[in-house]
Formats: C-alpha cells, structure tokens, sequence
C-alpha cells in the first residue's frame, strides 16, 4: 500500500482524536475479452484505496484516498468532517491479530484467452450461427485493518471468473443466454459450456405462454431473486428498523419446512474470514426448517438489538460505514435433478433469466421472464416469450416448495432450482 496505515493512526492521535480505524483495499486484475466470436482486448486494472475513520470528542470523521495521498491531508479531512457530526458510541474491535496468506493461484493471461477461444469454438461447433461474447478475469485482492485498540487484521485471494454469452437471431427472434462461474486455482468450463448447449436445446422452438396461477420452477440462476429478499428480512438493520416482515418473528416458523439457509464464510471461492469491522465470519444457522434462527447485524446494529455482532459488517464502499451483510448464503438442497424437478410439472413454467429489480423487502415482486420455458406433462415443449410472473416471495416460500439438489454458485448464493406455488404468470 502506498499510504502506512500506522503512520496515520498515529496522525489521527496526534490531531486530537481518541480512536481510529485505517481500513484498506488492493486489486489487480487482467480480464480477457472476446466479442462477435473473437478475440476483443485484453486489460490490466489496477487500484487500492484507504479509509480513514476517527473519533475526536466522541464525533466520527471519515475520509477517504484512492492511490497515493499525503496521509497529513487525509487526518486533517477526516478531522474536519468529525466537527460536522454528532457524537456517537464508539465501535471498535478488540485487540488481536489475524494475518492470513493468500488463498488462490494466479491463471496467466495466455491461459484465460485459450480457455475462452476453447468455450466460443465447443459451443459453436454445435450451433453455429450463435454470435458468443465472452469475459474472464484472475483477480487478486488485498485487504488490511487496523485499529488503535491493537486489532490488526488482514488477508489476500485469488479468484478466477469466467461467463459466455450467447445470441442466436432467427429472423425477427432474438435470444440470449448467459452463463458463468467463480471458482479458484483452475478453469473448469464443462458445467457452463453444458448449461449454455442445454438452453439453447431447449429453446429450439418457441411456443405460447401459460397463464393463470401454475407452479413455477426457478433455475438456480433465478431463484437468486427470492432469496435477495429472504436476505433482506434477516438484515438486523431492517429488524431494527421494523420494516423486516419478520422483525417479531424469531423462532416462528415462516417458511415451507423444508427450507433452511445458513451462512458458511469458509466455502470455496467465496472464503471470508473477518468482517470490515474485523470481527471474525461465522457459521450461522439463520433460518431451521421454516423457522427464524438468527438475524445478522454488525456491531452497532448487535448492540442495538441487545445480541453481539455476528460478524457481518461489511462496507458497500470505501466511503461508507459497515453495515449488515451476508458472506455466502447456503441453501439447503432437496432430492433429484433439475430434469426431476421438471419431470414433476403437468403444466407449469420455467423462469432461467429475468429482466426487472425483483422484489422489494415487502415481497412483492412483478418480472419480465427473459428466457423461460414451458412444460407440459413433465416435458419442455419450448420458449415462451413476452411473459411476465408476479406475486409475494414469502407467500410462494411457505408451503409447497419442492428443492433439486443441483445447488450451483449464483454469486455468493449457492442455491438449486426449486418449484414454488402462488405465483401469477401472464403471457
């Protein structure tokens, strides 16, 4: 890093404040780029940035610096935005130290581009009037904290990502297909490359939509939605705030018995092993066969509901202060495959991409289906299109909710595909 966090602990010190935080972040990235089936640029992005935050006489400053900064400059701002605040209570971990080595090995450029060129050539090979995009990317991260209580905390990885997208225009039809992962050490394309075949298998044809209230299977790329919003009502934050459907419902049931999510910071790719406040990640039970476990909260949030913080405050920026936020959200899986699951629908539909934001915290949601299909006697009989499917999340979470167990990675939410009740489909 360019700026010691040390010397500006000590600065801070000197300038008036009684507690400081230097909290700082580093990236080294190299992503491949192919478009219209070839190869497009290749990039190097490189960036680090350093948060400042104080308290002098009980009053918070933080300021901010990307690259390099007089670290003088940097207390002085910080300094001055805490005349601007309102004293607080101090929130800082306790002295310790966790230093941990890298996780991850470096993929080289050379190796992302043959990897990719592989990926476009397989599926093209096979449908051959697709036009395929591409991106992959090794990326090392560094992160440090330190404060003036004695904690210093830090840890680096690396990650490999890689996604292909697919378009296939047949005269006035236009379809897309997306599909990716995130992983460590090694590029294994298989599953993706198998995905993409697949959707384009069963898009071959396009066919009417159904309409009316039908069971609805979300791929484990969809129901990524859902989940956001079963999330967001575990946020201690929004328990505090009662705007948590659930903020008076720990230990009641409110989800389908066989539902239960955990959080698991120690899952592959997506290791975490402290918070930005540097309190230890844990495993957290959140919500048991239907009933509401635990709420997550860092620690002014933990202190303000009267439990300890979890270990979930994170930064949405450098700029910003710690708030809720879950590392790896696992969801536990059902019996069967996703060709099971379909097998199980007499009329029904698949939602796979969608466009919109999803719902909101109260539930509710109303989405365009970018890419789904319809079955019919436990078969997909083709692409639907210009659909749209509305409803409230935790109504078709409650009951007659069936889980595969093909759970894949849809960011850090590791999830299968499952069929849910309630919902409206309008074609």
């Amino acid at each position: 890093m360019t700026i010691d966090p040390q010397q500006l602990l000590d600065l801070a010190t000197q300038a008036g404040a009684s507690h400081a935080e230097v909290y700082q972040s580093r990236s080294l990235s190299r992503p491949v780029f192919f478009e219209a089936n070839r190869l497009k640029q290749l990039e190097s992005s490189e960036s680090e940035g350093t948060a400042l935050r104080l308290w002098r006489e009980g009053c918070p400053g933080l300021a901010v610096a990307y690259g390099p900064c007089d670290p003088v400059e940097l207390v002085e701002k910080a300094i001055a935005l805490s005349h601007l605040n309102s004293p607080e209570i101090i929130e800082l971990s306790e002295p310790h130290t966790a230093i941990y080595s890298n996780i991850g090995e470096t993929i080289a450029v050379e190796k992302l581009v043959e990897t990719g060129k592989g990926m476009i050539a397989e599926i093209r090979e096979r449908y051959p009037d697709v036009i395929c995009s591409a991106e992959l990317e090794c990326q090392q991260e560094f992160t440090k904290l330190i404060n003036s209580q004695g904690l210093h905390c830090e840890y680096s990885d690396t990650s490999i990502s890689y996604f292909v997208g697919v378009e296939w225009i047949r005269g006035e039809d236009f379809l897309a297909v997306y599909e990716g992962d995130y992983t460590r050490n090694k590029l294994n394309t298989d599953e993706t490359i198998k995905q993409v075949l697949q959707r384009l298998q069963w898009a071959q044809s396009n066919v009417e939509s159904p309409s009316g209230r039908i069971p609805i299977l979300f791929t484990s790329n969809a129901a990524t939605m859902l989940w956001g919003t079963v999330a967001a009502a575990l946020n201690g934050k929004n328990v505090l705030e009662k705007s948590s459907p659930w903020s008076d419902k720990k230990g009641e049931i409110v989800l389908s018995e066989n539902l239960s999510l955990s959080q698991q910071p120690d899952q592959d790719p997506y290791q975490c092993p402290f918070d930005d406040e540097g309190t230890p990640t844990q495993k957290l039970s959140l919500i048991e066969q239907g009933k509401v476990n635990l709420f997550y909260c860092d620690r002014t949030t933990g202190r303000e509901l009267g439990i300890q913080t979890t270990g979930n405050g994170f930064r949405p920026g450098l700029g910003r202060y710690p708030t809720p936020e879950l590392v790896n959200l696992i969801i536990e899986p059902g019996k069967g495959s996703l060709e099971d699951l379909i097998s199980q629908l007499d009329q029904g539909l698949i939602v796979d991409q969608m466009l919109g934001g999803g719902a909101d915290l109260s539930g509710d949601f109303s989405i365009n289906v970018d890419l789904g299909y319809r079955v019919e006697k436990g078969q997909i009989v083709g692409r639907v299109k210009d659909t749209m499917v509305a409803g409230n999340v935790y109504t078709a979470l409650k009951k007659g909710v069936k889980l595969g167990d093909d759970r894949r990675w849809n960011g850090s939410c590791y999830t299968p595909s499952l069929i849910v009740e309630g919902l409206s489909v309008v074609g």
